[in-house]
């Protein structure tokens, strides 16, 4: 009876000990990850603990098996090193796979892209819907007048540095961070042939940033950009007041406003070109590379007017003299008053 008793127990130890190590290579070699999205992307938040991750890969529904992940997860003491970030899962993955991925830290650069924006907070908004970055702290940043200089800069001037382009970030790289990598592309972006144009137009690149910003805002027509760069440029080499509409626009904060009136005219800013000579103190918008450039080369020619067309086309009349902008001018008003733009 004892001999039996000591085989049957033997076979018990041997059928346990081979369900563990089976249950250990399924926990391990198993395929737990399948993708029902397109997004094989999943975000996790900085400080999130091993109950945020869990929630976030169960609302995502990629774990076959969510306990087996949980129980690898606790043995190889994920919880204790969970890096925040964004990470790129394989369809077929086993436990094993995920979490050396994410226990690694193994973040899948995200690509930001954006256009031009009229304001600082826009561009913060903008920038905080692609990444992890808090867009008030990266508003609080670029208004902070001790944290910009630092960097060679002002509460103004700080908006060059940001061209809009595509570039890659890590998703949870913070507001100081998105900050420093624009200024490394705002230098690289100044190479030495830029610098020689800007000189050559005897402008600093905080200024040619500051007229194209200009540019930007008078026309998406790209082949006018330098014609119309030209007429600016004439204008400060004459030390003619720009008298630019979306600089006026911009220190009313009014974005709607279809037509400048004389009463406009009269505010009281220092972006008011009307009022005061030369470029107003910052850009009234992030120009992109195109307009930038458009300064840089920017046409050699004697206009000192531009009106838009009256066929509303996005297009525009030059001229030379004031007499002849008047009767563009008075086209393009004519035109207005047909439509109804008040």
């Amino acid at each position: 009876m004892t001999k039996k008793f000591f085989i049957f127990f033997l076979i018990i130890c041997f059928l346990a000990g081979f369900g563990l190590l089976w249950k250990g290579y399924r926990i391990l070699f198993y395929e737990n990850i399948q993708l029902t999205s397109k997004n094989p992307l999943i975000h996790i938040r900085t400080g999130a603990g091993m109950e945020e991750v869990m929630d976030t890969l169960k609302k995502r529904n990629v774990l076959k098996n969510p306990n087996e992940f949980f129980l690898l997860a606790k043995i190889i003491n994920y919880p204790q090193k969970i890096y925040p970030g964004c990470y790129q899962l394989v369809n077929g993955w086993n436990n094993f796979e995920l979490l050396k991925c994410l226990r690694a830290g193994t973040q899948t650069p995200v690509n930001v892209t954006f256009q031009s924006h009229r304001l600082k907070k826009h561009l913060a908004q903008k920038i905080a819907t692609m990444l992890e970055t808090d867009s008030l702290e990266l508003l609080k940043l670029l208004s902070d007048p001790v944290y910009t200089d630092s960097l060679g800069f002002d509460t103004l001037s700080i908006s060059v540095i940001f061209i809009p382009n595509t570039y890659e970030f890590y998703w949870n790289t913070n507001a100081k961070n998105v900050i420093a990598r624009m200024v490394k592309e705002y230098r690289k972006f100044w190479n030495f042939q830029r610098k020689e144009k800007a000189k050559l137009l005897r402008l600093t690149q905080h200024e040619v940033t500051t007229l194209a910003s200009i540019v930007e805002a008078e026309t998406n027509y790209e082949p006018e950009k330098r014609d119309i760069a030209g007429v600016y440029l004439n204008r400060l080499r004459m030390g003619m007041p720009l008298q630019a509409d979306p600089t006026l626009i911009f220190a009313v904060g009014d974005f709607s406003i279809k037509r400048v009136t004389a009463e406009l005219k009269t505010t009281e800013s220092p972006f008011n070109t009307y009022k005061h000579a030369g470029l107003p103190p910052g850009p009234i918008n992030f120009p992109t590379i195109s307009s930038i450039d458009a300064v840089l080369k920017s046409s050699q020619h004697n206009y000192l007017y531009f009106c838009a067309k009256e066929d509303m086309s996005g297009s525009h009349n030059f001229a030379e003299t004031f007499s002849e902008h008047l009767k563009n001018a008075a086209k393009y008003q004519r035109a207005l008053n047909e439509r109804g733009v008040r």
